[in-house]
């Protein structure tokens, strides 16, 4: 079995449910991705790492992975360790949602490992608009990061790839919401 055959099992097994939730979007739906369960799963945050390094890797010269915490904190440290057992090191960096309300009132954490114009991946756990990367962007940018696109665990495949393509960014997914239900969209 592949790494990615695996990480599917293990998504499939741990992060899918079927059943009515209202998506951070504000949208309802009748399944779910909890990207947590497998993403801090032993096995899964390893395979995720993997996999990730290898996504990330196609945007030339990236430098770094991160996003918004909470969904991205996990990948961006596997992706990281990943990175660096493969000889390559990629720093993390987590965005807070809101800045930090005490000592230096930081937006983003990892920030000693990022000078100005650093090379980075924007990684997410599930992308349904596309609007969580783009806050992740443009925080970055303001940050001033260069963003060379998002790396996503499960596209879920309802218009966030192209939300996310008409603001001039890239969206690589290590899954498709069809590809892991065998669900039409």
């Amino acid at each position: 079995m592949t790494d990615r055959e695996r990480l599917k099992q293990i998504i499939m097994e741990l992060s899918y449910e079927k059943r009515r939730v209202t998506l951070a979007s504000g949208r309802e739906s009748d399944f779910y991705f909890d990207g947590k369960q497998t993403t801090l799963h032993a096995e899964g945050g390893f395979l995720v790492g993997k996999l990730f390094y290898q996504a990330a890797r196609e945007f030339a010269g990236v430098q770094a992975v991160g996003g918004i915490t909470l969904g991205a904190d996990p990948i961006a440290t596997a992706t990281s360790v990943a990175a660096l057992l493969d000889g390559n090191p990629l720093h993390a960096f987590i965005i807070r949602k809101e800045p930090k309300g005490h000592g230096t009132g930081q937006w983003l954490e990892g920030r000693k490992n990022l000078p100005a114009g650093t090379k980075v991946v924007i990684v997410e756990d599930v992308v349904t608009t596309g609007g969580s990367s783009m806050k992740a962007v443009r925080r970055a940018e303001e940050e001033g990061l260069k963003v060379l696109g998002i790396v996503a665990l499960v596209d879920r495949e309802e218009g966030g790839r192209e939300n996310i393509e008409a603001e001039g960014y890239s969206l690589k997914a290590i899954f498709g919401r069809r590809e892991l239900t065998g669900d039409a969209v």
